[in-house]
């Protein structure tokens, strides 16, 4: 079974997006992620996921709407983004590429939801 991290918590340091997770479950804690440099999206809850890697399985971290306007800012502003777990920091390679590739694919598709869709285009300012 794959791991799931909510990031919730958002700071912008340095031209640096940093996400952060609410709680971090006792097994990750111990663990090093590896970014894997993929994203995927999860429609029925309204989130981007980003794929990390421990030695044994890969943990989805989301990116729900919550946090999107941040992501615009630094899709907007070429921000590196980074997440920052209670023990070290990972930057989370190739993310604002796929975020861009699943936003122009989002827009104006139905296969990913009406709600999926309509919040890319608003919170993006997609036209």
């Amino acid at each position: 079974m794959n791991t799931r991290i909510e990031l919730v918590k958002t700071k912008i340091e340095n031209n640096t997006l940093i996400l952060e997770p609410e709680e971090v479950s006792s097994g990750l804690e111990q663990s090093v992620l590896k970014a894997q440099g993929q994203m995927l999206v999860d429609s029925d809850h309204l989130a981007f996921i980003y794929i990390l890697e421990s030695d044994d399985e890969f943990v989805y971290a989301s990116l729900p709407h919550q946090i999107w306007p941040q992501l615009k800012e630094a899709l907007d502003k070429d921000y590196q983004v980074e997440m920052k777990m209670s023990n070290y920091q990972v930057e989370l390679e190739n993310l604002l590429e796929e975020l861009r590739y699943l936003l122009e694919n989002i827009k104006d598709n139905a296969n990913y939801g009406d709600e999926m869709e309509s919040k890319v285009v608003e919170l993006f300012s997609l036209v």
